[in-house]
């Protein structure tokens, strides 16, 4: 037992090292790419394909939430190395995603006749169109030829796979695109070189799948599977809602420019929530054989140190962030003087979104380990209708920031409501649990950024090092006042013999 323990807690360790390493790349990419776009073509080509990307991520919505539908019907058959159950639900998977595809290649192409007529921008028809092929193209190598295989090593804890070989694809990606920009900068040519690197990426997991799981080419479906899709469809239609709706609506509305604003801000608000998406993904499988078990008690402990765990990340990146956001986009944009990028009061309220948004997750992720899909549909659907109607409300009249309250308004109720399903979940569990948390965190949170912005303000000096410390000290206090308990358990966690 001892040495099926210490396995797990191995595999556990190098799945978070390889997700903080897969993290990292996709941040250093996600802000170096973006930049060289911005520095050598423009804010307007940089909207184009953000805007672009964000219409092609409809796909997402076809996938109606399979992949987590998928991930949950696997861990029966890989516990009992069942390879007959594994080979029919991997062939549905695959007959499914075969279908998305050819769907998408329809909706490429009408994107690419369509979007340059109904969208503001400077560019010729044939420009705005040739990126459309370009940049679908590549998304049906990284996504529908690869997901299948992707959601099976992760469900089988083979996440490290996934993620060694995506940021190293990453890291080759920048590489690719400084040489592009010097030798022949232009915007078709960089995306097409540094796209045909994905083609690797489906090869290299579907050839490691087949060898370690025995997958046979020709398998009876799991048509179970297909037909049970649909009870993710909401958490896939939240998710993507949250995701897509602000730049939708601000391509609709407003320009290209003010697009390029979003998404250089966003690079910080997914940046942050990338890393912590990457901390606590791990404990997700872990909570989901707790439930399994019926260990109740020990459920509550670990969603006890699950929520702390957040809090506390979140809690200290997103003060830090409020505080060093704009100036960090201004120096980020430096010498683009094509449209303005100071914009104080949008940094902040997006910050606020994607901290409701990751505040929940203890919860929403053990309505999804638990398999609870159908359960919490109404919810997802609720607020993707709350996102849109208020975005298309608000946008018009006040753009980045209606578009920003349209999703704190959304993913607020969504938060309420994992919270209370959480109680259905966990008998015994208060909601109050979590409200409490919510206010001292916030509460310190507050204080925190007064204080630095009373008695560290920024400047020249190193005021952020100066900030880190004081947040720190903060957190420290608040968690050896209230969460001595949970640090406890953290700490055992962490430090535990391996």
């Amino acid at each position: 037992m001892r040495h099926k323990n210490k396995n797990r807690k191995k595999i556990t360790l190098l799945n978070t090292i390889s997700a903080f390493v897969l993290q990292l790349a996709l941040i250093i990419n996600n802000f170096i790419i973006p930049k060289l776009i911005l520095s050598y073509f423009g804010s307007e080509t940089n909207g184009l394909i953000s805007s672009v990307t964000q219409f092609l991520n409809y796909i997402t919505l076809l996938e109606g939430g399979l992949s987590g539908v998928v991930a949950a019907a696997l861990y029966g058959p890989l516990v009992r190395k069942d390879t007959g159950k594994i080979n029919a639900i991997v062939a549905a998977t695959k007959k499914f995603y075969k279908k998305i595809g050819y769907i998408f290649a329809i909706y490429s192409i009408f994107l690419a006749i369509i979007y340059p007529i109904v969208t503001k921008t400077p560019f010729s028809y044939q420009y705005v169109s040739s990126i459309i092929v370009i940049l679908s193209i590549t998304m049906i190598f990284q996504y529908m030829l690869s997901l299948t295989y992707k959601t099976l090593l992760t469900a089988d804890k083979k996440a490290y796979i996934v993620s060694f070989t995506q940021a190293f694809l990453k890291i080759a990606e920048i590489l690719l695109a400084f040489i592009c920009v010097k030798v022949y900068p232009d915007i078709h040519i960089l995306k097409i070189i540094t796209g045909a690197l994905f083609i690797s990426q489906p090869i290299i997991y579907s050839k490691y799948a087949k060898n370690q799981y025995s997958l046979h080419k020709e398998h009876a479906v799991d048509e179970s599977l297909l037909s049970s899709r649909w009870d993710g469809f909401s958490m896939n239609l939240a998710a993507f809602i949250h995701n897509v709706t602000d730049t939708t609506m601000l391509t609709i509305f407003t320009n290209l420019s003010t697009v390029s604003v979003y998404s250089v801000y966003a690079l910080v608000s997914s940046g942050l929530k990338s890393i912590i998406n990457s901390t606590v993904s791990s404990l997700n499988p872990t909570l989901g054989q707790t439930y399994a078990k019926g260990d109740i008690e020990g459920l509550k402990k670990k969603m006890d140190v699950y929520e702390y765990i957040v809090f506390v990340l979140v809690s200290l990146l997103f003060s830090a962030a409020i505080l060093l956001i704009v100036p960090f986009i201004m120096i980020y944009t430096k010498n683009i003087s094509d449209t303005n990028y100071n914009q104080p009061i949008f940094a902040t309220l997006l910050l606020i979104s994607e901290a409701i948004y990751l505040i929940k997750l203890p919860h929403s992720n053990l309505a999804y380990s638990a398999n609870k899909f159908k359960d919490v549909a109404l919810s997802g659907y609720i607020e993707a209708g709350i996102n849109v109607a208020l975005s298309l409300i608000l946008t018009p009249m006040l753009g980045l920031v209606g578009a920003s309250i349209g999703t704190i308004v959304a993913m607020t109720y969504r938060m309420a409501y994992h919270v209370w399903f959480t109680t259905t979940l966990i008998r015994g569990r208060r909601q109050s649990i979590f409200y409490k948390k919510m206010i001292i965190f916030s509460s310190a949170s507050i204080i925190g950024i007064i204080i630095c912005k009373t008695i560290f303000p920024l400047s020249d000096t190193v005021t952020t090092l100066n900030w880190v410390m004081h947040a720190l000290i903060v957190l420290l206090i608040v968690s050896s006042i209230f969460y001595k308990k949970e640090l406890a358990q953290l700490r055992s966690y962490l430090f535990a013999k391996r």
